[in-house]
């Protein structure tokens, strides 16, 4: 029997946050930083964010920073949550 990956997130006082489960990094930049985990899309949002760990081999990340917002999607790609945002944009200023 094989065992699952592990997932599990650790937010210490909104400034520290520790991932396992981690696949593939998206976009990130100080505002928002894009996921992909081994149980779906995670999008984080916040202020001053820095990615201090990254290691795609055990699945960890690490981030420093203010994190306002973590918000979870089945099912949802990095790069399909990220268009999808882009054609509503898109829609409204045509």
């Amino acid at each position: 029997m094989e065992d699952k990956p592990k997932n599990r997130l650790e937010l210490t006082d909104r400034c520290l946050l520790v991932l396992e489960g981690v696949e593939q990094v998206g976009t990130f930049d100080e505002n928002e930083i894009s996921l992909a985990t081994n149980m779906g899309f995670l999008l984080l949002k916040g202020e001053e964010m820095h990615i201090t760990e990254l290691n795609l081999e055990r699945g960890k990340l690490e981030v420093q920073g203010y994190i306002s917002s973590m918000q979870f999607m089945e099912g949802k790609s990095i790069k399909g949550a990220k268009d999808r945002g882009k054609n509503i944009l898109n829609r409204i200023f045509r």
